[in-house]
C-alpha cells in the first residue's frame, strides 16, 4: 500500500482530530489566562511564521533566510498609519498585508533569478538594508523607536484579542497553504524544486510561480508583524527586523517536515515548548542546550516530524497487511 493509500485511509480520522484540536484551543482561554496565553499567543505567532516560510523553502526550495524583513515592515507599517495618520487598527492591518505582498512582488522578479545561497544571500541583504532604511527616516521613530496605541480594554480583553488574532491568523495560513499545496501553483513549485530546468520546458512559468509563492508568504508574516506591533506597543528596528526571527521560522520548518501542511506547525510547537522547558533548566547554557538537540535531531530526522510520522504510519500498515493475510 502506497503513502497515497495510507493516506486516503487515514483522511476522516486526521480531519475530526484536526476539529476538536481547533474547538480546544478555541475554547482554552476561558479556562485558562495570563501567562498560558501569551504563551500560545506566541506559539501561533511562530506557527504562522514557519507557515509562510514553508511556501517558499518547502515547496520552492528557496532558502528565504532574510524572510523576516516582511514581518518588520508589516510592524512599521501598522506602527506609522495607527500613530503618525490615526488609522485604527484592522485597516492597518490590511495595508501592512497589502506592502509586504506588493514588496515581495516587485523584488521578487530579479531576486528570484538567483539561485541557492545567492538568493539567501540577497534576502539577508534586503533584510539589512530596509532595517537600515527604517532606522534612519524621522517618520518610523528611527533607532529610538515608536510606540503605538494600547488595546482599549482590561488586560483580560487585550489578551484574549491578540490570542484570537494570531489563532484566527494561524488557521488562514493553514488553509492557504493547503490551497497552494493542492493547486497548480503547488504542482508547478514542486516541479521548480525538483527540476527547475525541466518545469520551464513543459511549460511552467518559473518565475512567476515562485514570485506568487513569495508574495503569499510575506503577506502572511506581514500581518503576523502587525498584530505582533499592536500587541507589544513598542518597536524598534532591532528588533523586528532581527535575522534570528527568519533562522528560526526555518529551523521549525525543517524540524516539523519541510512542504508538508502541519509540519512547519508541529515544528514550531515543538522548538518553541522545547525552548521554554531548557530554558527553565539550564538557565545560563540554554542556546547552547537547544542548539545541539536541534543538531541532533536534524542528523536523525532529515525529513523532519512528520517525515517520522509517515515512516511510523508505513510500517504500521504493511505489519497490519501481513497479518490480515496469513
Amino acid at each position: 500500500m502506497n503513502s497515497s493509500a495510507v493516506a486516503r485511509r487515514r483522511f476522516p480520522l486526521s480531519i475530526v482530530a484536526l476539529i476538536v484540536m481547533v474547538v480546544i484551543l478555541a475554547l482554552l482561554p476561558f479556562y485558562i489566562r495570563g501567562y498560558w496565553i501569551r504563551v500560545l499567543t506566541t506559539l501561533f505567532m511562530s506557527a504562522v511564521l514557519a507557515e509562510a516560510l514553508n511556501l517558499v523553502v518547502g515547496y520552492a526550495g528557496y532558502a528565504a533566510f532574510g524572510n523576516g524583513v516582511f514581518f518588520g515592515i508589516g510592524a512599521y507599517t501598522t506602527a506609522v498609519l495607527m500613530t503618525r495618520l490615526g488609522w485604527s487598527f484592522f485597516p492597518a492591518m490590511a495595508a501592512s498585508c497589502f506592502l509586504a505582498a506588493a514588496l515581495a512582488f516587485i523584488l521578487g522578479w530579479p531576486v528570484l533569478r538567483l539561485r541557492g545561497h545567492y538568493f539567501a544571500i540577497a534576502t539577508i541583504g534586503i533584510n539589512m538594508a530596509v532595517m537600515e532604511i527604517v532606522t534612519y527616516i524621522g517618520i518610523t521613530g528611527g533607532g529610538k523607536g515608536i510606540s503605538l496605541p494600547i488595546y482599549p480594554g482590561n488586560i483580560v480583553k487585550q489578551g484574549l484579542f491578540f490570542y484570537y488574532c494570531m489563532f484566527i491568523l494561524l488557521i488562514l495560513s493553514v488553509a492557504i497553504t493547503y490551497w497552494v499545496a493542492n493547486s497548480r501553483l503547488g504542482y508547478g513549485l514542486r516541479a521548480i524544486k525538483t527540476e527547475p530546468e525541466a518545469a520551464e520546458v513543459m511549460g511552467v512559468n518559473t518565475t512567476l510561480y515562485k514570485v506568487l509563492a513569495w508574495s503569499i508568504s510575506a503577506a502572511l508574516t506581514g500581518v503576523a508583524g502587525s498584530i505582533n506591533a499592536y500587541w507589544l506597543t513598542f518597536l524598534e528596528p532591532l528588533f523586528v527586523f532581527d535575522i534570528m526571527i527568519s533562522v528560526e521560522a526555518f529551523v521549525m520548518v525543517l524540524l516539523g517536515g519541510p512542504a508538508t501542511i502541519f509540519g512547519p506547525v508541529i515544528g514550531a510547537f515543538f522548538l518553541k515548548l522545547l525552548s521554554e522547558l531548557i530554558w527553565s533548566q539550564f538557565t545560563l547554557i540554554h542556546m547552547g542546550v537547544l542548539g545541539l538537540i536541534i543538531v541532533i535531531i536534524t542528523l536523525f530526522l532529515p525529513s523532519g516530524i512528520m517525515g517520522l510520522w509517515r515512516q511510523i504510519t508505513l510500517r504500521w500498515s504493511k505489519v497490519r497487511t501481513t497479518a490480515a493475510n496469513q
